[in-house]
């Protein structure tokens, strides 16, 4: 099951709501479509697309929050908060800015630094200003709020994580860095004086005190992952979401994997697991985070504000998803940032999917046409060409597949060009069209050998390039859509005498003129 969802609440949502003049629940609906969009352009396969506004989600983060209540993990804090007058609202974490008190850095948030991670509150910031206005007219208010005690769940999920040795490095080591740094783990306010969002409750009863109170955007949007599969069982997608979610109804042989970037990965590592444990109720909890490294744009950061960088939208606009899954995935940031600049991208395309890939389909197809037509040719016997490159590519399977079960992508996407290199070796190599002049059989042998590599290439590189993938199987006729698991096997898909057809140009390259015209387009406003 695949699922994901909006995360619609917050100060965000209600300001860029405002900015085009809309309520905020209207806007948070038209931008669910928007999203979803989105994510059908570039081929997401979500069994269920969710909004964490949703009533399954609110009736959830209730429960989670009576639940903790009722084990001792809630407290009620009076606290100082930062009024601004000119925005005349309490402002939210993350709409302070100012100098981080741990490393200097002058654009820290509220809530934390982006620089050196460190988990932040905003009276702690030097010199704060509101950013939403700039104005540095603040007021520290006193109000009440609702804190989860995540210092009393230190001990456990420190053990918890401790039993992650198969977690990427990034993932456990900002974990543990907040869990031990300083003065560790820090308990959590879970409420803001918000319009928008899940209003507080204990489970179905009222909360004496914070009758005008939301919970925290990062309290109820990661139960949102759950609510979301009760979501696609009231939509008529699926039963039992519970199977799916409880260790009590079956979940216990569920492995559960997240997706994210490394700001996130204090909220799953920590507060949410804190949620879910703490409830005392048998929830599943993740097995695997992958987490991400930033992916910057050209020699800075990405910014909507400044109309630098090329967007979700904007990109499916000049080029099919294909191209763009190929290249953020092959250069996905796992081990450090990584950066986007055009040039790598043209290169990236041009040389993986266009050479590579894309002219090796063109040149079996064409020649196998003009010799035999769309037919696939019999006759020939495999000789030690052929061995070697079964060989070789039964060795990059189990490689390729080994990548993908470790989560390891860039190393996927490695594994996987060497495999389509191998068919362009062995084309080389094996020469049909010299072959041809002397003994047509034999070369029959070798594009017969040649086109069952595209059925193969096929089925392989659908997780990468979904569209390109079901082009060459149409192409090759091929239904079968299993994983193969055996090359001697699938080296038999396209049967002799079978009919196959020519595909259009699986890739069109990237024109300089093209790659100057996106760089200039999408460069933005620079500091």
């Amino acid at each position: 099951m695949f699922l994901c969802a909006t995360d619609e609440h917050g100060t965000p949502a209600e300001l860029a709501a405002a900015k085009a003049g809309k309520p905020v629940e209207k806007f948070c609906a038209e931008m669910h479509t928007i999203q979803a969009k989105i994510a059908l352009g570039f081929r997401l396969s979500f069994d269920h697309f969710g909004r964490s506004s949703s009533v399954q989600n609110r009736q959830l983060t209730q429960h989670f929050a009576a639940r903790l209540a009722d084990e001792g993990l809630i407290r009620e804090v009076d606290e100082q908060q930062v009024y601004s007058h000119a925005d005349k609202r309490f402002l939210p974490d993350r709409y302070i800015e100012g100098t981080c008190p741990n490393c200097g850095y002058s654009s820290a948030r509220g809530d934390q630094c982006e620089n050196c991670t460190k988990q932040l509150n905003p009276t702690d910031l030097i010199d704060p200003k509101s950013s939403v206005s700039g104005s540095t007219d603040l007021e520290v208010r006193n109000t009440r709020h609702l804190y989860l005690c995540q210092s009393k769940m230190r001990d456990t999920l420190n053990a918890w994580i401790d039993e992650k040795v198969d977690w990427p490095i990034l993932t456990t080591s900002i974990a543990k860095k907040w869990l031990n740094d300083g003065d560790g783990l820090q308990d959590r306010g879970i409420t803001r004086d918000l319009d928008w969002g899940v209003p507080v409750r204990k489970g179905e009863a009222e909360w004496p005190g914070m009758e005008d109170k939301v919970f925290y955007v990062w309290f109820d949007a990661p139960i949102e992952y759950i609510a979301c599969a009760r979501e696609w069982v009231d939509a008529g997608k699926g039963d039992n979401w519970e199977r799916w979610w409880r260790t009590d109804k079956g979940a216990n042989d569920v492995t559960y994997y997240q997706f994210m970037g490394k700001d996130n990965v204090p909220f799953h590592t920590l507060s949410f697991p804190a949620t879910i444990l703490g409830s005392g109720e048998p929830w599943k909890l993740v097995d695997y985070i992958k987490s991400f490294n930033y992916l910057n744009y050209d020699g800075g950061q990405f910014s909507t504000s400044q109309g630098r960088g090329i967007f979700m939208d904007q990109a499916l606009e000049i080029l099919p998803p294909d191209y763009w899954r190929w290249w953020l995935l092959s250069h996905a940031p796992e081990s450090s940032d990584s950066e986007f600049t055009w040039e790598n991208f043209q290169a990236g395309v041009n040389k993986d999917l266009a050479d590579v890939l894309g002219n090796f389909v063109s040149r079996v197809t064409k020649f196998c046409r003009s010799k035999f037509g769309e037919i696939i040719p019999s006759g020939g016997t495999y000789g030690h060409l052929e061995e070697d490159l079964f060989s070789n590519l039964q060795n990059k399977l189990e490689a390729y597949q080994a990548h993908m079960e470790a989560v390891d992508v860039r190393k996927s996407a490695a594994e996987l060009r060497a495999i389509w290199v191998l068919g362009n070796e062995y084309l080389q190599s094996a020469e049909p069209w010299a072959v041809y002049k002397a003994d047509s059989e034999a070369a029959a042998m070798i594009v017969r050998v040649s086109l069952n590599l595209i059925a193969l290439y096929s089925q392989l590189s659908s997780p990468f390039i979904p569209d390109a993938s079901s082009q060459m199987r149409v192409a090759m006729g091929i239904d079968d859509q299993a994983w193969p698991i055996s090359i001697i096997d699938a080296m038999d898909k396209c049967t002799e005498g079978s009919t196959f057809t020519v595909p259009e140009n699986l890739f069109n390259k990237i024109s300089d003129e093209n790659r100057e015209e996106w760089a200039i387009k999408f460069s933005g406003v620079r500091d």
